[in-house]
């Protein structure tokens, strides 16, 4: 049996706006992210990648290929954060 997820983000109405925030990431790493489901990116990401990630059960899932898929998404939302950072101290600095 699969375990289930028990992620809770610190704030939790922020969800809305961090989901926005990976549709527009991972659109501009060339996904097609449907803005209204942003959620359904992680299934293009594992196509891309080779990984059979289908809705529902993924029992025969490895814990690589899920740390792949998870891995290619955080990992570029991290980037762009530490980008938008960075941008924001610059301006700060001016």
């Amino acid at each position: 049996m699969g375990r289930r997820s028990n992620r809770r983000l610190l704030v939790p109405e922020a969800r809305s706006g961090m989901e926005t925030f990976k549709a527009q990431v991972m659109r501009s790493e060339g996904y097609a992210v449907d803005p209204s489901r942003p959620e359904e990116v992680k299934y293009e990401v594992a196509s891309s990648l080779g990984i059979p990630l289908q809705h529902g059960d993924n029992g025969e899932l490895t814990t690589e290929s899920a740390g792949k898929i998870g891995g290619k998404i955080g990992g570029t939302m991290v980037r762009e954060m530490i980008r938008l950072a960075q941008e924001q101290l610059n301006r700060d600095k001016q």
